[in-house]
């Protein structure tokens, strides 16, 4: 049996149907009891659409900040259990630190000590590029601690606990690390769980008349925000982990030509109908008068906390992920063929927002 946490999150949900169309094995998913009412409607859509009896996919509550995960019956759990995919995450960048440590920190560790109670033939584990902190310089697969400082406690709490699972995979245990990049919706349907990342700066964008501006860093086109759309994580997810070739390894699931903050804006704007233009050396300031301006925030739909990433210093690097990918034909699209869907699904959807589930 397959173990999955993360469940019915943005990518959690869009794995699950991977995992049980390419193999008999059932897949059980630990759920929150707060999202139990979403995680059973999307079981049966999941199932459906895979053709596949619904009993293949199993739900079960429980929480992993519970040492014991909040299950009833951890032994029996475990003793079913064959591999792990641990999704499990607060991906709020303006989350608090208690919260972050809770979940992000100790609830890997809850479910690395599950992993190995279960003696599992491979632990998965979706960490993000971005325990790179602000690195000012090239950070590749076989990077972690390099002296880093950290935008947020999001960023932190991913790096303490990808370092724990790299020491236990030192120790022995089966694993595989995947580190997105920024996740946004899917590249043919533009479909999205959430508007985070560069929605807010659509958001802002489209809160302007027909010429618009938006901060920048002090050079637009020197600094670049790595994005790759949802399908192509879940893709490579669903073909690195199914391989033996793959235990012990690294992959950064980024793309290699990212747009920089002046194409990014440009290509934003020209898919909402606007003119953008990127107003350099802005990007501090702007979110400073967010920080101090709550409402003006609101009103914007711009979290502050997401402006620096406009300014991120860092380049990701994905060479032994195109290597371990070639002749399968996955590969990540580049974002300007693709940004008119994902603002013509924000169009079709203002119901969504950008809140995280917790």
């Amino acid at each position: 049996m397959q173990f999955l946490t993360g469940f019915p999150g943005f990518l959690g949900s869009a794995l699950v149907g991977r995992l049980l169309d390419r193999s008999d094995e059932g897949v059980t998913c630990l759920v929150q009891s707060t999202y139990r009412d979403t995680a059973e409607r999307r079981a049966r859509e999941i199932t459906a659409e895979v053709g596949v009896p619904r009993a293949r996919l199993s739900l079960v509550e429980g929480d992993i900040t519970d040492p014991s995960l909040g299950v009833a019956d951890y032994d029996r759990l475990a003793d079913t259990t064959e591999a792990v995919y641990h999704l499990a995450a607060v991906y709020d960048l303006g989350v608090d630190a208690d919260l972050a440590d809770r979940v992000n920190v100790d609830g890997t560790d809850h479910v690395l000590d599950f992993a190995e109670a279960a003696e599992v033939r491979r632990f998965h584990y979706v960490s993000t590029c971005y325990v790179s902190g602000r690195y000012d310089g090239t950070f590749t697969h076989a990077d972690l601690d390099v002296g880093q400082s950290f935008h947020n406690h999001y960023e932190r709490t991913k790096f303490a606990a990808e370092v724990e699972v790299q020491r236990r995979m030192d120790t022995g245990l089966p694993a595989t690390v995947y580190r997105p990049a920024i996740a946004v919706g899917d590249s043919r349907t533009g479909e999205t769980q959430k508007y985070d990342g560069p929605y807010y700066l659509l958001s802002l964008l489209r809160r302007q008349p027909r010429v618009a501006f938006a901060p920048a860093p002090i050079r637009p086109n020197a600094r670049r925000l790595n994005v790759v759309p949802r399908e192509f994580v879940v893709d490579a997810l669903a073909e690195l982990s199914r391989r033996e070739d793959t235990v012990g390894e690294v992959y950064q699931l980024c793309n290699p030509h990212p747009p920089t903050i002046g194409r990014l804006v440009r290509a934003l704007g020209r898919a909402a109908d606007r003119v953008a233009v990127p107003v350099p050396g802005t990007v501090g300031l702007s979110k400073a008068v967010l920080d101090a301006a709550p409402w003006l925030s609101n009103r914007l739909g711009v979290d502050p906390a997401a402006l620096p990433y406009l300014a991120h210093p860092t380049t990701y690097t994905d060479e032994n992920t195109r290597r371990a990918l070639a002749g399968t034909g996955i590969r990540c699209p580049l974002f300007e063929s693709y940004v008119d869907r994902l603002v013509a699904y924000v169009r079709e959807h203002p119901e969504l927002d950008d809140a995280a589930m917790v």
